[in-house]
């Protein structure tokens, strides 16, 4: 069997994306895992499922695979999932401009917003945490879609980020169903977030992470060394922004949207 799919990614987060409107992929671990190879498959950070909508007055249904195969929502890859739909129903391949400029589809955590920023930047609407936990001075834990835990350092780019990670990822807490692990500091010149992020399901770093990203953020604002609505967000991968939006001080936040490019890399076949 011969199965098609486009190479997306999003700040150096890239995604196997395939068209499965007609629902026929055969959803096989092996599969996925397979695909996702870096050394075997294809590789990529992550399969995507574009399938039929499966609530009225939604343009699509994402569904989202971790390289080992568990599902979960994903904040760059519903970006790229969104530019890649887009692709699909009337525009040329690679590009984002044109109809479309915006969708509702769902995923796995529920219903979403997309549009599009620009020549090739991608909005996407996350559904905004119930709660921040507070763990102890330098750690929160935040629930985005996956959960991420923020731990402030003084130099992500120094750290041993493997090691630190597993600390974390592998503790009594967390060992069972996973987190993903965030080491962030507040860059007071620039006004941004420096970041670098570990991920359950690749079982090691990216180069960026939307969900990630977009905890960050929130974090940064809850702790009060960002502003309360545009927060700029460096990851090794590249510059996201994330916009969120407050009724009152010290609430959660009415919406929350992360903002950046996407890049469609390449097209192929593969034999499955």
């Amino acid at each position: 069997m011969e199965m098609h799919f486009a190479k997306w990614h999003g700040t150096g987060n890239d995604f196997i994306l395939v068209d499965d409107r007609t629902g026929t992929f055969p959803e096989d671990t092996v599969l996925v895992q397979r695909l996702c190879d870096r050394h075997f498959g294809i590789g990529s950070d992550g399969l995507i499922l574009i399938q039929a909508p499966r609530l009225e007055d939604t343009a699509f249904h994402m569904e989202f695979f971790n390289p080992d195969a568990s599902k979960s929502f994903c904040g760059n890859g519903s970006r790229c999932a969104f530019a890649f739909w887009r692709s699909l129903v009337g525009d040329e391949p690679g590009q984002i401009a044109g109809d479309h400029t915006s969708a509702r589809f769902t995923a796995i955590d529920g219903e979403h917003g997309a549009d599009v920023r620009g020549t090739w930047e991608v909005g996407v609407t996350l559904r905004p945490p119930s709660e921040i936990e507070f763990l102890d001075e330098r750690m929160d834990f935040i629930d985005t879609g996956s959960p991420h835990l923020l731990v402030w350092v003084d130099d992500p780019s120094q750290l041993d980020l493997i090691t630190e990670a597993h600390a974390f990822r592998y503790n009594v807490r967390f060992r069972r169903l996973g987190v993903n692990v965030n080491f962030l500091r507040w860059d007071s010149r620039s006004e941004r977030l420096d970041m670098r992020t570990y991920e359950r399901g690749v079982e090691a770093e990216t180069l960026s992470c939307g969900t990630g990203v977009t905890a960050a953020a929130l974090d940064a604002i809850h702790r009060g060394v960002a502003g309360d609505t545009a927060v700029f967000v460096r990851t090794r991968g590249g510059d996201l922004r994330v916009e969120a939006y407050y009724d009152q001080v010290g609430s959660m936040p009415r919406t929350v949207t992360l903002i950046g490019p996407v890049v469609h890399v390449f097209s192929g076949s593969i034999s499955i």
